[in-house]
């Protein structure tokens, strides 16, 4: 048995059992306190108090549930807090209610619109202006909002076929001031910021989204392809599966798992050949890894570097820079890539390049491995604006004592100036450079201190450093093959014999002037 509050003067009220009242009476005082809820949550509106309102909206709904009215103004509490949703359910239930009540049709439309469903929105459009022809100006804009929006659904569409991305991006922000519910538009935004590497929008705009709907389908999806392009293909497959679990038809999501797994084997295969030395079975795979998903930024970097990896242990270093420069150009912020290329440029003796790369790897780590790594390519930039007396020698720059006696022998009679007596003056200046040039590069080399600090790229022009520029070339010769006979320097020698001591000096060592 229930009971109602009667009020019998104003402000007296009494309580009654409902058994005990007449049935018209009750109907009354139900009628009463409805429209006196209804007047509240109107005055609440007016306030911008739109939760109270649709509290006080309910009220009077849940005492009168046949009245139109109040479904029509609760609906307009909820456009005014953007539940659009719960506005369309009360204005399709109004316009049920009473299919004259222009206001609730008015509102269905706008509820349409908003949550992007334009096909409803013109159906609800043309059944208002067959019962009301002669309001027509009161809905003409929404007619223009749903011609608009589907010339920029259009537009979009044509945009992402031409994976004009950020034009897309700027349409659907277009749209969404129209249609500010659309998950459709708010997806396929995030989508397109996701393709423009803009990971962290789009991350915000799907966290949003699934906020509002914890099984959205297309959030879900933009969840993963953020993991995906940022290289963490195992949690993106996880998503993409999650995707296929609420919505089995998701065409992209089954192809995104495909594409994962796909990148994934080939990548660990393309890593095994390297590994067990299969070089061009490696460049292969990872070539063929890099087709697979175009648009993945991050993980095919890392597969261009491990290109370069390939090329270098070829020795091919021209082809290595190529590839670390393909991985640079995708992920400006790839230090590895940075590492291999810098190695590569030292390596072409491109030196300058070398430390460009060094300094933008010390400014992006600013480590103490970064900062030694652009010393040493400041040190080898150096040592290679200097004479390179290993070259001069034409010995290896591992060569001990004894090889590099032998290379200075083999120089040093090879550019004798008397060995050029009948040459053109020029031949004969070239010859002198070069000896002198040969003398030099011994006279560091032989010594263990100066070659020390050659080879650390010390400055052997300073007081330290022994002024070997002041070393007479002729005198090392002589001093070397320990002096020649008369007739002009080391005539003896170039006539068919050897200066003194030559034999002596290196028994069983043969001279080959060919």
């Amino acid at each position: 048995m229930g009971v109602v509050r009667v009020q019998v003067a104003p402000g007296v009220h009494k309580t009654y059992h409902t058994a005990d009242i007449d049935p018209k009476l009750l109907q009354t005082v139900s009628e009463k306190e409805a429209e006196d809820a209804k007047n509240t949550g109107n005055n609440f509106y007016k306030q911008k108090d739109y939760f109270k309102a649709i509290k006080f909206y309910t009220n009077a709904i849940n005492l009168l549930p046949d009245k139109a009215a109040y479904y029509g103004n609760r609906a307009a509490a909820y456009m005014m807090i953007s539940n659009y949703t719960n506005a369309l359910e009360d204005s399709v239930k109004s316009v049920e209610m009473d299919p004259n009540f222009f206001k609730g049709g008015l509102r269905m439309i706008k509820c349409y619109i908003a949550l992007g469903n334009l096909t409803a929105a013109s159906r609800a459009l043309q059944d208002l202006k067959s019962r009301d022809p002669n309001n027509s100006t009161s809905y003409a804009s929404e007619n223009t909002n749903i011609n608009r929006l589907r010339d920029l659904e259009a537009n979009a569409d044509k945009d992402m076929n031409k994976s004009d991305f950020r034009r897309v991006v700027y349409v659907m922000d277009r749209a969404l001031e129209m249609a500010p519910a659309c998950v459709n538009y708010k997806t396929k935004r995030a989508e397109c910021l996701a393709l423009l590497g803009r990971y962290n929008e789009a991350q915000e705009a799907s966290n949003e989204m699934l906020r509002a709907n914890s099984l959205n389908a297309g959030a879900l999806y933009v969840k993963g392809l953020c993991l995906f392009y940022q290289d963490h293909l195992d949690k993106a497959r996880q998503h993409f599966l999650q995707v296929l679990r609420v919505d089995p038809d998701h065409g992209k999501a089954r192809l995104a798992v495909k594409e994962v797994k796909e990148l994934e084997s080939t990548k660990q295969k393309g890593n095994a050949a390297f590994t067990s030395g299969k070089n061009e079975e490696a460049l292969k795979l990872y070539r063929a890894a890099l087709l697979i998903c175009p648009n993945n930024k991050l993980t095919n970097a890392k597969l261009h570097a491990n290109i370069a990896a390939v090329y270098i242990k070829l020795r091919n270093y021209e082809e290595a820079v190529k590839a670390c420069t393909a991985a640079i150009k995708l992920d400006d912020g790839y230090v590895k890539a940075y590492a291999r290329r810098i190695v590569c440029y030292q390596e072409l003796e491109q030196h300058e390049d070398a430390v460009r790369d060094a300094e933008k790897m010390h400014k992006m780590e600013h480590s103490r491995e970064s900062k030694q790594r652009l010393r040493d390519a400041n040190i080898k930039l150096k040592m290679s604006k200097r004479k390179d007396y290993y070259k001069i020698l034409a010995c290896s720059k591992s060569a001990n004592m004894d090889e590099i006696k032998k290379a200075y022998k083999k120089a040093a009679l090879k550019h004798h100036p008397d060995r050029h007596s009948h040459g053109t003056e020029e031949e004969k200046a070239t010859a002198e450079k070069q000896f002198k040039e040969v003398g030099e590069a011994y006279a560091v080399l032989s010594d263990p201190k100066k070659k020390l600090r050659y080879d650390n790229g010390e400055d052997l022009d300073d007081p330290m450093g022994g002024m070997h520029h002041d070393v007479d070339p002729t005198q090392i010769f002589q001093t070397f093959f320990g002096g020649a006979g008369g007739g002009g320097p080391h005539q003896q020698f170039f006539n068919g014999g050897f200066p003194h001591g030559a034999r002596g000096a290196d028994p069983g060592f043969t001279f080959s002037f060919g």
